[in-house]
């Protein structure tokens, strides 16, 4: 294997290579943490920000972002608690409600996107404040408590060891991995964040693109609130604050780029999810100071960063050598 080749594979893996080397690391200093019970719980836990972190990925290869996923989670869970309260629906009924405020919350986003042309950062910025302010005024600042049935979705376990958010994450991942491979409309989402430009004179219905991406992100995160409300059994004023870092997080910990038109659902997200957890759950099993948590993760999440801001440049210088110019 030629050197070029070489390294050419180890840009492209990074990201997994960086899990293999956390996983290993946290193994060597605690057993538990290699424990299969211990190992379940970590993907469990890491499911319901897996599935609003794969939306976030649908956003982030249009180069767009989406700050409002965490406010999304709490209104849409509120709303399916109300109605459970107030109406006495049934929890799977509570869920297509749930899903259908996400993805509301997801077309808001996109009309003031891709029709009145504002910044992505600046209309997530304002729904993300708009949604929490919102989910306040409809629970006064009280907390929903959700019925044993909406709980007992979270604790079932199929075949008796799979926990079904499990199984729910997977499908979520199969579905977004068959869209972006086989869709045509998930290949243009890949075309539009490499170059908008470029992709609208190929004839890409670039407004499309960008909306359906919005609107998916809403969807998911509104499905990521209620797996996370069925394991709480409780929505508080603070429920899906800070979640948004999280599904940003798992993103570019998976080679999502910031950038646009580079990333993958699977493996990539799957294990930026399950990544983020498993240093959460590391840290507990090794110890680590409570108040130290937080900066070691920053640190990782860092380190992932300048990763993927050093991997895109060397991909970019690599690709200009091979540019030949015709005379």
């Amino acid at each position: 294997m030629s050197k070029n080749k070489f390294f050419n594979i180890l840009l492209d893996n990074m990201p997994i290579l960086l899990f293999v080397f956390i996983f290993l690391t946290f193994g060597l200093l605690s057993n538990r943490f290699l424990q299969i019970d211990s190992l379940l719980n970590i993907v469990k836990q890491a499911s319901y920000i897996g599935i609003v972190a794969v939306g976030m990925t649908f956003v982030l290869l249009t180069a767009g972002i989406d700050l409002s996923v965490g406010s999304n989670m709490y209104v849409s869970a509120i709303v399916a608690g109300l109605a459970i309260d107030n109406y006495g629906i049934s929890p799977w009924l509570a869920l297509f409600v749930c899903l259908f405020i996400g993805f509301l919350f997801g077309s808001i986003n996109a009309f003031f996107i891709t029709k009145v042309k504002i910044v992505p950062f600046i209309v997530t910025l304002a729904t993300m404040v708009a949604g929490r302010g919102l989910g306040l005024l409809l629970t006064k600042s009280r907390a929903v408590n959700f019925p044993d049935a909406v709980i007992h979705i979270g604790s079932i376990q199929l075949f008796g060891f799979l926990p079904l958010p499990i199984l729910i994450f997977a499908i979520v991942v199969l579905f977004a991995y068959l869209f972006l491979n086989n869709m045509p409309l998930g290949r243009q989402m890949y075309a539009v964040g490499h170059d908008i430009q470029a992709a609208q004179k190929a004839g890409i219905h670039t407004s499309k693109v960008l909306a359906t991406s919005y609107m998916i992100c809403g969807l998911l995160a509104a499905l990521g609130g209620f797996i996370s409300v069925a394991q709480l059994g409780i929505v508080n004023s603070g429920f899906g604050k800070g979640d948004e870092f999280d599904a940003i997080a798992a993103a570019v910990l998976g080679g999502t780029s910031l950038f646009g038109g580079v990333g993958s659902v699977f493996p990539g997200t799957v294990l930026g999810a399950i990544l983020i957890q498993m240093v959460w759950s590391g840290l507990v099993f090794t110890q680590v100071n409570l108040y130290l948590q937080p900066l070691v993760f920053a640190g990782i999440l860092f380190l992932a960063v300048f990763l993927d801001s050093v991997r895109s440049r060397l991909l970019t210088k690599r690709k200009k050598r091979h540019i030949r110019v015709e005379k």
